[in-house]
């Protein structure tokens, strides 16, 4: 076990202290789940998400705006992570034309 019983008791009250939101409802929880676990890269919280989804009658239009979402932030952040390496060293990419 990587953490100590300490740690994942704290661990595990921290976790299920996100499904009890005061300000959003448990659909929009969901979502945002599924799109935290998606942008990490996280299957089994994916897998986690969609089946609580498909309990909570969450339509495939809304799954599809989420992954649509999740893919745009993941793109932009690939432009803007190619823009930094190009200015940290000083390297153009107009020589390569």
């Amino acid at each position: 076990m990587l953490l100590t019983k300490r740690q994942q008791k704290l661990y595990d009250s921290f976790y299920e202290s996100t499904h009890k939101n005061e300000h959003l409802d448990s659909k929009t929880e969901l979502l945002v789940g599924l799109s935290a676990a998606l942008a990490m890269n996280c299957a089994p919280c994916t897998e986690y998400y969609l089946k609580q989804a498909k309990k909570a009658n969450v339509t495939k239009g809304e799954i599809s705006e989420i992954l649509a979402k999740v893919m745009a932030v993941s793109a932009g952040q690939k432009r803007l992570q190619m823009q930094d390496v190009l200015t940290k060293y000083d390297i153009s990419l107009e020589a390569l034309e």
